[in-house]
Parts: C-alpha cells; sequence; structure tokens
C-alpha cells in the first residue's frame, strides 16, 4: 500500500473512532437527560385533577382568592383553578398540630394515590429548615423552573431560610416580615410629651433608654409591655451562636448564647420593678393590653402584626392612636413562605402560584395597597416607601417606608431545625425563674431536662447542669 493510501486509511480509521466516540457519548447523555428526567418526573409531573394545599390558617386561602388569577371559591372549603379542584387542609398551629400533621402526611406522601398527595404546604421562618433540608420538598428552581432572575427582586433573607444546607432554594415568600416598635400615641404624648416616631425613636434607641422610658410609664401608671414573650425574639434574633453547634453531626450539642441569658435578665427586672403586665402572647389579657382600655406603652410587632393583630384588638376607639417607630434591635418576626411538595402531580401550577403570588411585583404591591401586607419585592416597596401610602390606621404614617429601612438589615445566617423547639423550651423554663418561683440554675435544668426530652439526640455540657 502507498504512503497515500495508508494516509488515507489512517484518516478514515480516525474519522470512524470520532463518529463512535461521539454516539457513545451522545448516547451517554441521552441516558443521563433520561435519568435525570426520570428522576424529575418521580417528584412531580403534571394533569392533577386535585390540588391539595397544607396550611396552619386562613390567610393564604385569603390570597388566593384575591390575588391569584383564575382561582374560584367554591365556598365549602374548597375552591377551583379551571378543571383542578382545590382542597385545603388547615391545621392549628397550636401545640405542633399542623407541623406533626405535616410530619404524618409527607412521610407517606409517595404512596398515596396521587389527587390525595400534598401538591403545595406552607412554611413559618420558626421551622423552615427542619424542610428545606429534607427530601419532602422540592427544588423551586430546578425541579419546578423558576428561574434566578424572577426571584431577583426578593428580599435575600427570604431566599437564604429557605436554602438547604446543599444549596437547593425550597421555598418562595410573598412577604418580608421585618419587626419595629408599635407603641400607643395617646400613652407617648402623656410619658414623653410627644408622640412623633422620631422623637419616640430618640427614647427608644437602645436597651437603655428603653429602660428609662419603662420607668418614667410606670411612674405614670402604665406598663412597658404586656408580656414577656413579646420582647423574646428581638434578643434572639441578634444572637451571636446558633441554638445546636452542629445540627448534623453525630453529637449535635445546645449552646446557649448571651443575647438568650441578657432576654432572661431584662425579664427579671422588668417583673421585679412592675414594668411589664402578666399576660401570654395571643392570651385574651394580651388583646386587652392592646385595645383602648388598655395600659400598656406599646409592643414589638413585625410587618403582619399590624395589619393582623393590632387593627383588630385596637377597635374603633384606638384606631389612630397607634404609631411604629425603630426601637431598640433590627429584629424580625414570622413570614409565611411556599413549598412545592415531593410527589405533586401538579407542577405547573404549583410553580405558577409561586410566580404570581412571590415574584410579580404589580400583584405584590397590589397585596401590600389592598391589606397592608409589607410584600417580598423590594423595588415595589421602596416604591411605595417614597410615595404617599399611608395607614389610617398609624394616623396617616407611611410604615411601609419604616420597613423598608428595616428589612435589609434582617440577617438569617444563623437559623437552624431547633430555633423554635429549644425557644419555646427556654422561655417555657425560664418563666419561673422569672416570676420568683425559683433560681436560676433550677430553670436551666428544667430547660436541659426538657430539651433532651424533645429532641433525645441532642448533647449539652454536663457541667452546666448542677
Amino acid at each position: 500500500m502507498t504512503m497515500k493510501n495508508n494516509t488515507c486509511f489512517s484518516i478514515a480509521i480516525l474519522c470512524l473512532m470520532a463518529v463512535l466516540i461521539s454516539g457513545c457519548a451522545q448516547a451517554e447523555q441521552t441516558a443521563e437527560t433520561e435519568a435525570e428526567t426520570t428522576a424529575t418526573s418521580e417528584l412531580c409531573s403534571d394533569g392533577g385533577q386535585v390540588l391539595n394545599i397544607y396550611c396552619w390558617n386562613t390567610e393564604f386561602e385569603e390570597r388566593m382568592t384575591a390575588f391569584y388569577p383564575g382561582y374560584t371559591d367554591n365556598g365549602d372549603g374548597t375552591g377551583s383553578i379551571g378543571n383542578v379542584k382545590v382542597v385545603w387542609t388547615i391545621t392549628p398551629s397550636d401545640n405542633y398540630g399542623y407541623q406533626n400533621l405535616l410530619d404524618e402526611e409527607l412521610l407517606v406522601n409517595m404512596d398515596k394515590k396521587a389527587d390525595d398527595r400534598i401538591d403545595l404546604f406552607l412554611m413559618e421562618a420558626d421551622y423552615i429548615l427542619k424542610y428545606a433540608d429534607s427530601d419532602y420538598t422540592l427544588d423551586i428552581v430546578n425541579d419546578l423552573g423558576i428561574t434566578e432572575s424572577e426571584l431577583a427582586d426578593q428580599y435575600q433573607y427570604t431566599k437564604d431560610i429557605a436554602t438547604s444546607r446543599d444549596g437547593k432554594l425550597k421555598g418562595s415568600s410573598w412577604q418580608a416580615a421585618p419587626g419595629l416598635f408599635g407603641y400607643r400615641r395617646s400613652i407617648a404624648r402623656d410619658v414623653l410629651g410627644t408622640d412623633d416616631p422620631d422623637e419616640v425613636q430618640k427614647y427608644l434607641s437602645d436597651w437603655k433608654g428603653f429602660d428609662n422610658v419603662a420607668e418614667q410609664a410606670a411612674a405614670k401608671g402604665y406598663m412597658m409591655l404586656s408580656s414577656i414573650e413579646d420582647c423574646y425574639k428581638i434578643f434572639a434574633n441578634n444572637a451571636k451562636v446558633k441554638w445546636v453547634d452542629d445540627p448534623f453531626s453525630s453529637t449535635p450539642k445546645i449552646q446557649i448564647d448571651s443575647k438568650q441569658w441578657e432576654w432572661v435578665d431584662m425579664c427579671k427586672k422588668y417583673r421585679e420593678n412592675g414594668w411589664i403586665n402578666d399576660t401570654t402572647q395571643w392570651s385574651e389579657g394580651w388583646n386587652f393590653d392592646q385595645s383602648a382600655e388598655g395600659k400598656v406603652f406599646g409592643f414589638f410587632m413585625s410587618t403582619w402584626g399590624i395589619n393582623f393583630t393590632l387593627v383588630g384588638n385596637a377597635g374603633e376607639e384606638g384606631f389612630g392612636d397607634w404609631s411604629i417607630c425603630e426601637g431598640p434591635a433590627a429584629w424580625y418576626w414570622g413570614g409565611t413562605w411556599i413549598a412545592g411538595a415531593r410527589g405533586t402531580d401538579n407542577a405547573s401550577l404549583v410553580a405558577d402560584i409561586m410566580r404570581k403570588l412571590t415574584c410579580d411585583k404589580q400583584n405584590m404591591v397590589k397585596i401590600t395597597e389592598e391589606t397592608q401586607d409589607y410584600t417580598n419585592t423590594i423595588s415595589g416597596m421602596q416604591s411605595l416607601a417614597s410615595s404617599d401610602y399611608h395607614s389610617d390606621f398609624l394616623n396617616g404614617q407611611n410604615h411601609i417606608k419604616m420597613f423598608a429601612q428595616a428589612a435589609p438589615k434582617i440577617d438569617m445566617s444563623l437559623a437552624g431545625p431547633y430555633d423554635q423547639g429549644l425557644g419555646d423550651t427556654f422561655r417555657e423554663a425560664f418563666k419561673p425563674y422569672i416570676n420568683g418561683e425559683c433560681d436560676k440554675q433550677a430553670a436551666l435544668n428544667e430547660f436541659y431536662k426538657q430539651a433532651v426530652v424533645k429532641y433525645p439526640e441532642l448533647t449539652f455540657d454536663a457541667e452546666d447542669m448542677k
């Protein structure tokens, strides 16, 4: 064979090999794509005739009815979107009722008939990571197809707290929930001689000033706060260490931040000085303290606390007698996230609900304008903050402006899956100490005792318990 023929033969062999390699690569890529598609189809699909939504109250149902295009309320606890029936399962959060039911149902969700499965459920900030770090929630970017650009106008903390430890975004919220201090204008005038928010803030800009006002208020016959729970989140949100050092280690250990002790010491001082009433959050006495007949200077409230709590409790006589200021520290309270459940057969519909209620700026601004809820659109809230938007309940104050200043300060980097459970246990354990019924060590012993009953996997430093 000549040199030319040898060369041609070699080239032919190389071309054939290239074709074979290319074919194998394409086949391998096709196999990978089919495997990914199969995996995704096992997580979620379309074509379901029933959309099952799990939540703890009627707020989301009201949002769907008023602000999701095409939703029809059937008036019997169900709704419809086109030919899809929407079934609501509403279980109150009292005594962890909602979470307990959700845990039970998610565990067997894939074993149910498609139209019986949970498609969408709601999560709160206190326990969101419990579900974000589980296999029961869908990645809203990779599984549901919502893009980063669609989420770009949301406050970063609302995305951070809904992101699993392996970097998957598992929930999307229509709310941002920065907290401020709401106070009675009439009481502020009596105690401080002014009800102007800027002036009142000067008195309350740090905890020393807050204590001074509490003392002045007591001299006039008022309480500064209603319950010891009222100020808990302000301290807890500013902690420097997590409740558990490494939640995913083989021996996760409880650690108590100094801010928890600051809360204990403050409440003890306020109780002994008569600066705080002896109510419990959400009790009748707590609600009464927000009425026109109440004698409490103010309440730490987040965005939703004003329009969902204060407005109703203040009544007509209290309308216009409230205002808000930043208070002694930045903090947040709550918020609601939408999650897609693994196994849903209405993936496109779940994604569309997220888009319309948590990514659509125009629709979210409309929610704020009509309900005064603070929504998760940075540019939308900035536009209202610089407008003539105002609250008649707050005597003409533009509270959106104040919340827009507070929201970027929220830091969720220390949030963890044990926050709600350990926080609740800590408060309950130290109530007797704050009320003078036991010493601090006894309260600490009770906290550790109850903490490991609730979470047997946790450990703590034995020398702390005597």
